[in-house]
């Protein structure tokens, strides 16, 4: 049985954001979660590209891992449509030289995300260990590409442990980092690598929180246990539009609890102490927390599937709030994405930023979210 997940009172002040709720007409729980997956699983198959890909190209070969992923998680078999194709678009991608899964051609672009990406869609689709070995060559690739000492640099730098998204000249960024350890950790790398330990020097230097791991001067003036999007070059965010802006908000936040806890990071560390305190100030599913109010919709399906990811990482049904308001997370999760749906069964956001204006990008997002909605 998993246990909830109480933070102390005198640990954060009291604010909490007011939940949004299914309306009456609403199915609610399995239900509503059976009819969204059925209606997006409708929609994708008729957006599906002849190639078997989603979404405009060359992003589509990062999409269709998001889409794939998303499908096979929630229901539908690797072998049945719409995946079946879409697994067959992304068998194509498979570079046999280098080990990737981004392409063997010049839009062979944004390899280590798109590769992360893939890695996950080919594990869930892994019947009889049939990617095994394409997942292990795409692992090693990964890992090459890890900013350390095989590739020039050393503890000092505010690189150290990142990915970003390609190869030699790509400045690493949390959220890249967060999807190349969740790629690393379906792929069954060893806990122990050092690929964990040397990520975790990264994932802490894009904290506000000013101690050993991070001694910015950003971090110190902000200090409240949230994430940045990244430490590197002395720190840039995607908060506002001003990169210097160092404030964090809930899809980092989210994706550094869960980074620290595959890089073994325990509920007693001070890190993660402070990084909680922050998501019980900020619990809601209304919108991306931590943001200016004019962007507060910014990435928010992005916010929605690592919110999920977190909070099955955390091994909770329920998180208390800093006013001590209990949250079941996933029946507040089904809440938000029911009322959000299209008719046609797709999502969409009309903040367009981070190509969260493709409706096939952010289905796969709530497919993925939703796959975690279904208490274990």
């Amino acid at each position: 049985m998993r246990k909830c997940l109480l933070v102390p009172l005198f640990a954060v002040a009291v604010v909490v954001a007011l939940q949004p709720s299914a309306s009456p007409a609403q199915p609610k729980g399995d239900e509503a979660l059976k009819s969204m997956v059925e209606k997006a699983t409708a929609y994708l198959k008729k957006s599906r590209n002849e190639d078997g890909s989603w979404g405009a190209s060359p992003q589509n070969r990062g999409v269709t891992g998001i889409v794939v992923t998303g499908l096979i998680r929630t229901g539908t078999k690797p072998e049945d449509e719409p995946a079946a194709k879409g697994v067959k678009f992304i068998e194509s991608l498979v570079n046999a030289k280098s080990g990737h899964i981004a392409g063997d051609d010049a839009k062979a672009t944004l390899i280590n995300y798109t590769t992360s990406i893939n890695i996950m869609a080919l594990n869930a689709a892994n019947k009889g260990d049939k990617y095994k070995a394409v997942i292990g060559n795409a692992a090693k690739y990964l890992k090459e590409y890890q900013w350390d000492e095989n590739r020039g640099k050393k503890m000092d730098s505010d690189y150290y442990g990142g990915a970003g998204y390609a190869g030699d000249k790509s400045r690493p960024d949390l959220s890249n980092t967060a999807f190349f350890l969740e790629a690393l950790r379906e792929a069954g790398v060893d806990k122990n690598d050092r690929a964990f330990k040397n990520a975790l020097v990264f994932v802490s230097r894009c904290q506000n929180f000013s101690s050993e791991y991070n001694t910015a001067a950003w971090a110190k003036k902000n200090n409240d246990g949230s994430f940045a999007y990244t430490g590197a070059n002395g720190g840039e965010n995607r908060r506002s539009d001003d990169v210097n802006d160092m404030g964090g908000y809930g899809s980092m936040t989210y994706a550094g609890i869960k980074s620290m806890i595959y890089c073994g990071v325990g509920p007693d560390d001070e890190r993660m102490k402070k990084a909680m305190e922050w998501i019980a100030k900020n619990y809601t599913l209304d919108s991306n927390p931590g943001m200016p109010e004019k962007n507060s919709q910014r990435g928010l399906y992005y916010y929605y599937h690592t919110f999920a990811k977190c909070m099955d990482a955390l091994k909770i049904d329920e998180f208390t709030d800093a006013k001590g308001v209990k949250h079941n997370w996933r029946a507040d999760l089904i809440a938000a994405l029911a009322k959000r749906q299209k008719p046609n069964g797709s999502w969409v956001n009309e903040t367009d930023r981070w190509m969260e204006g493709d409706p096939n990008l952010v289905t796969g997002y709530a497919l993925m979210a939703l796959s975690y909605c279904k208490k274990k």
